[in-house]
């Protein structure tokens, strides 16, 4: 169970004494096998404050990933860190925003405060949790940025002239609700509290967008391949009804809308085959991703992508052998080309990827060096096996494959 913070913890972290005492903590493993051996070095020299103090020192740990090396002087709660954007994330919503003027009405711990902020000439947050206002007041003037901060109901009309924006919560005692509409507070009495200016809000990528029949546009973000969230643009800011967003932290983002070209057609099998991300995927623009490339796809009914380049910073796998998929079929292939290191992909068929390997490793490779990806795909009325080579994803020379892998 996580630790519950005080407005007293919160008050002796950003003491002299408690970043001392957490500076000191930060020299020690605070690993799983270590931790009550280090809680109890620590006692002897903070008291009751040692727990608050490595419980924030193992989050900041945590938040490095996430939220980048400005996050190492931050305080958090795990709730409120598990619900935070990654950084690039946060940035990007935030350029989207810059120069309205806006109001986080769910501010929690400020970490989307602190993007916006950022990117606006007026930024002010609001929240019901004590705790987390006083952790948001840190971490904006940790940042240095101005804490314009209240305490107050996102469902309350608090400021005038700003643009709402709220991240609402999706966790019960059951766990986050990834796939429901089901919001604290609901994005129906959100709206309805804002009704001149609906806010913009940030709900979870597996959303049923199409049942909220909200006005607006909804866009898709992911980050490295990860849907991370979708966020819901009023009419106001909308241009298009939906919108994937692709970033990545090794190269430059790509954005694709419902109004390109959808025309991609359904064919056989070329040189490359494509997984789009995640946020095509739920955005429901394959086809229009798809015909941006000049691809096009393997089933109507699957999101598989063919074509005979492979677009540029997007991985993909080069098709080497096809065939009706058996086990037999794939242990030749692996007893051939000596392979080590087998992925395995499947879209439409019962196949158990794990499962699979695990029937295959006597055919398999001592030499992990070695590598191949299986994509198995129901095409037509049965699966099929696709013998590919990973691609990290630069630009390809053009060439093609036949069905029947020459």
């Amino acid at each position: 169970m996580a630790f519950s913070f005080s407005l007293d913890d919160v008050a002796y972290l950003r003491s002299a004494a408690g970043v001392e005492a957490l500076t000191a903590a930060d020299a020690l493993p605070l690993t799983e096998s270590s931790l009550l051996r280090d809680l109890t070095a620590v006692r002897r020299t903070v008291g009751d404050h040692a727990a608050p103090v490595v419980e924030t020192v193992r989050l900041r740990r945590r938040a490095a990933a996430r939220l980048g090396p400005d996050a190492s002087s931050w305080l958090f709660t795990d709730e409120a860190l598990q619900q935070a954007p990654p950084r690039p994330v946060a940035r990007h919503r935030a350029a989207r925003l810059a120069g309205l003027g806006v109001h986080d009405l769910t501010c929690s711990i400020g970490a989307d405060l602190v993007a916006l902020a950022g990117s606006n000439p007026v930024a002010v947050g609001s929240d019901l949790d004590q705790v987390r206002l006083a952790m948001a007041r840190h971490n904006l003037t940790a940042s240095g940025l101005p804490a314009r901060l209240l305490a107050a109901d996102a469902l309350t009309r608090t400021t005038r002239g700003l643009l709402g924006y709220a991240d609402p919560a999706r966790r019960t005692s059951t766990g986050r609700r990834i796939t429901s509409a089901d919001t604290v507070p609901s994005i129906a009495d959100l709206d309805a509290a804002h009704p001149q200016r609906p806010p913009v809000l940030r709900v979870p990528p597996g959303i049923d967008y199409d049942a909220l029949a909200r006005p607006g546009e909804v866009e898709i973000v992911s980050l490295d391949g990860v849907a991370r969230e979708a966020v819901l643009w009023p009419a106001e800011l909308a241009s298009v009804e939906r919108r994937a967003t692709v970033l990545s932290t090794g190269g430059p983002p790509e954005e694709i809308s419902s109004a390109e070209p959808d025309d991609a057609g359904v064919g056989p099998v070329d040189a490359w085959l494509v997984d789009p991300d995640s946020a095509i995927v739920r955005a429901h623009l394959v086809r229009h991703w798809a015909a941006r490339h000049g691809m096009w796809l393997l089933d109507p009914h699957l999101a598989y992508l063919t074509g005979p380049d492979l677009p540029e910073h997007v991985r993909g796998f080069r098709v080497l052998d096809v065939a009706p998929f058996t086990e037999r079929v794939v242990a030749t292939w692996l007893r051939r080309d000596r392979i080590g290191t087998l992925e395995i992909l499947q879209r439409g068929t019962p196949v158990v990827p794990d499962e699979l390997r695990g029937r295959l490793r006597s055919a398999m490779s001592k030499d992990t060096r070695t590598a191949a990806t299986l994509v198995i795909a129901r095409v037509g009325s049965g699966p099929v096996a696709y013998w590919c080579r990973a691609h990290p994803g630069r630009r390809s020379r053009r060439g093609r494959i036949g069905l029947d892998g020459r």
